[in-house]
């Protein structure tokens, strides 16, 4: 201390309290590595913390949105609220948060919240030019249902798969993605389609018709075969020929290449073809679940913390923007696939989706009570070269999220 207000024997002290302060915290260290106990916090106690927050931020949310008739939230767009009306893809998400949510914690308020945004999506289950039905009635109407057993939901389940169906070739065996850009794709997939499947599988739950789950099927055999590299990692887009029906041209669309592994595409995949193993036991979806699992797992350009950069082979890693949908929607399939392929592997995956579900509910990715516009995660990433919507909150982020809280929740019960 170089104070010229303190004495030498001021001095002598400074220096034997640090030299003790020092001996205590090497001892600390020295106990601690030998204890069986970490101080890291209880994974219970941080999905505990995830879904307070979840449910703060979107009670604000649902609080803002109450008197705006029709209107969903989508994302921040220049520092304010972007919002959406039922025709947006994303539209069923934020229900299926305040369902999820509600399953957590039944209050009359969250339920309140839940039937007024899912029936503001109700339009969605006469759209025949999107194949995004799962994604917007599944996620809202299809907890809903799950949950209270509303027989007006289900009429919409069913109407909205009927809806979906019209988009299925017999000559591809697939569900068609897109309809703009004709003059380049034919018959254009892409592997977001793969959550879609889960509605149909359900469509079939209600009604007794095998053709809903055919058809999933269908689409998810089409696609193991023809979406993915030798190293399991996914094209973005495989547009098939209409005569032949065979792939005529494959792309990564929001990607950095099309060579190259974006990494909510790589999440959707790993997340499909767990769900797809878990609604058929086929064998081929869980080989398939568990070695897109591997790619990411152990891909060099995954960051210390598990939340992707937005594409892995972006040429300006580390400074790239992160995308924490990728890594919510990767969590809440490593949790599931944890189960699924039990053993080794499985302890494997359930490490990785916790490690994932600490770095979320962190500070650098949790929004503070009442900022982020009531969005519950920072730092996604929906379409880096279109630059659209980077680093900003997304609603599927969210839903995701909720849904690994929940899913992890209900594991370590």
């Amino acid at each position: 201390d170089r104070s010229p207000s303190r004495g030498l024997g001021d001095v002598y002290k400074r220096q034997v309290e640090n030299f003790l302060c020092t001996c205590m915290l090497v001892c600390t260290g020295m106990f601690a590595s030998c204890s069986n106990t970490s101080k890291e916090e209880p994974i219970s106690s941080v999905v505990e913390r995830g879904l307070d927050r979840a449910e703060h931020q979107s009670l604000l949310m649902a609080k803002k949105l109450e008197p705006m008739e029709g209107k969903l939230p989508k994302t921040i767009k220049n520092d304010s609220l972007e919002t959406s009306d039922y025709s947006w893809w994303c539209s069923g998400f934020y229900p299926g948060v305040l369902w999820y949510l509600y399953e957590n914690n039944p209050t009359s308020e969250l339920k309140k919240y839940a039937e007024d945004f899912t029936g503001r999506i109700e339009k969605a289950k006469n759209i025949k030019y999107s194949h995004d039905l799962g994604f917007m009635i599944n996620c809202s109407y299809g907890n809903g249902y799950r949950l209270t057993q509303n027989e007006t939901y289900k009429d919409v389940m069913i109407t909205g798969a009927n809806s979906l169906i019209t988009r299925y070739s017999d000559k591809t065996g697939l569900i068609r993605s897109w309809d703009f850009n004709a003059d380049i794709w034919q018959f254009p997939v892409i592997i977001d389609n793969m959550m879609n499947l889960e509605f149909l599988m359900r469509a079939t739950d209600l009604t007794g018709d095998p053709k809903y789950k055919q058809i999933a099927i269908s689409h998810a055999d089409k696609t193991l075969k023809n979406h993915f590299r030798d190293d399991y990692s996914c094209y973005h887009v495989v547009s098939y020929d209409t005569i032949t029906g065979e792939p005529h041209k494959k792309q990564t669309h929001q990607g950095y290449t099309d060579e190259s592994a974006w990494a909510r595409g790589q999440a959707w995949a790993l997340y499909g073809y767990t769900m797809m193993y878990r609604e058929t036991k086929k064998p081929e979806y869980l080989d398939q679940a568990t070695n897109i699992a591997k790619f990411l797992m152990n891909h060099p350009a995954m960051p210390s913390d598990k939340i992707p950069y937005w594409d892995f082979d972006a040429p300006n890693i580390p400074n790239e923007p992160r995308d924490a949908s990728s890594a919510a929607v990767m969590a809440s399939a490593l949790i599931e696939l944890s189960l699924l392929n039990p053993g080794e592997f499985g302890d494997q995956c359930l490490k990785y989706a916790e490690d994932q579900i600490r770095s979320l509910t962190s500070s650098e990715y949790l929004a503070a009570e009442g900022e982020n516009c009531d969005f519950i995660l920072k730092h996604s990433t929906g379409h880096k070269p279109g630059n659209s919507e980077v680093d900003v909150p997304l609603s599927y982020a969210d839903y995701y999220y909720v849904e690994a809280l929940l899913r992890l929740k209900n594991l370590i019960k």
